[in-house]
């Protein structure tokens, strides 16, 4: 799809509308690396709002993805999970395989900095978790989850079962992945993990994570949750509104509900951890070659346009779609 200096990328122009555009790269200087994409993958929950134009105006400076071109609603070039090759730049990482919070594109340019090198055992279609990973690992910490634990995780969603797997390996801990859809128990018996359907989640639970984006998902998280118990919500519902469970035993449990996002290291680790750090270890955890069971078969880049709606389309089974990108 791209010449050289010349690159194709994925732009959503309107609710349910995306094309690819070509844009040319300026001259390589030598310092940043230019970089061939090998994978990319869709963010499904913030992706499909972005394609479906559901991004709320007070949100659109805060949802801004690290690399984004354009500007909430439409056109924007959208996108944070990019592996590719480095083509050009210092001759230390030409060669060298890497992840970038890039949009869908088929060759970009970026400062050294701006890339992580991916460690060694590490596929390059199961790098573009790496996103997934450093949130799930963030929610980790926000949750203060630990040893011994009894953990539900509400919806098995790609964020949910990776927050899922990470809990599964404290020591003696307890985790049970809850979800409409009976083919999770696939996923969860891959990584370890009990399923349950949420009519018999289990309750009494030290810490439950909600990261089914929809209000009855959160009203189970908050049935599973024992006394003083701690509710971590990952879903975000762009510019919708959802009603929450305060009433009944709410107040008299003793109930803690936490917000969890990953723009900000977690407050308990911020003082020590930089998000380079976040990402290189979000990186190596993605060493088990378990996690691949998240990964749908790949797309051809040329593809995507045409496959966004079936693949983003609400109450879909897609996890994580990768996206290949011809290599010349």
């Amino acid at each position: 799809m791209a010449k050289q200096g010349q690159a194709e990328a994925l732009w959503y122009i309107a609710p349910g509308q995306a094309e690819w555009r070509s844009e040319s790269l300026a001259p390589s200087d030598g310092a940043r690396l230019r970089v061939r994409s090998l994978f990319s993958a869709l963010s499904r929950g913030t992706e499909s709002l972005v394609f479906h134009g559901k991004v709320p105006a007070s949100e659109h400076q805060r949802m801004r993805a690290p690399l984004q071109s354009g500007d909430f609603p439409f056109p924007v070039k959208y996108g944070y999970a990019a592996v590719g090759i480095v083509e050009s730049g210092p001759a230390n990482v030409i060669g060298q395989t890497v992840f970038a919070l890039h949009p869908h594109q088929t060759l970009f340019d970026l400062p050294e900095e701006a890339v992580a090198r991916l460690p060694d055992g590490l596929p390059p279609m199961r790098a573009v978790l790496a996103a997934n990973m450093e949130t799930a690992l963030n929610t980790l910490w926000d949750s203060g989850a630990t040893a011994a634990q009894r953990i539900n995780v509400i919806g098995g969603g790609v964020v949910g079962l990776l927050v899922g797997y990470l809990a599964g390996r404290l020591p003696g801990a307890e985790v049970t992945l809850v979800d409409v859809q009976p083919a999770r128990a696939r996923q969860a018996a891959a990584l370890g993990l009990n399923f349950a359907l949420p009519s018999a989640a289990p309750g009494d639970c030290d810490v439950v994570f909600h990261a089914s984006g929809v209000g009855s998902g959160l009203a189970t998280a908050i049935d599973c949750a024992g006394d003083e118990a701690t509710v971590i919500e990952m879903s975000w519902y762009g510019a919708g509104q959802i009603p929450v469970a305060l009433g009944g035993a709410f107040h008299s449990r003793r109930l803690r509900l936490i917000a969890s996002q990953v723009g900000k290291v977690a407050p308990n680790q911020r003082a020590r951890w930089s998000y380079r750090r976040r990402l290189d270890a979000a990186l190596n955890l993605l060493r088990d070659d378990r996690l691949d069971i998240l990964l749908e078969s790949p797309i051809a880049a040329a593809d995507l346009p045409a496959k966004l709606p079936e693949i983003l389309q609400p109450g879909g089974g897609v996890l994580c779609q990768p996206i290949a990108y011809p290599v010349s």
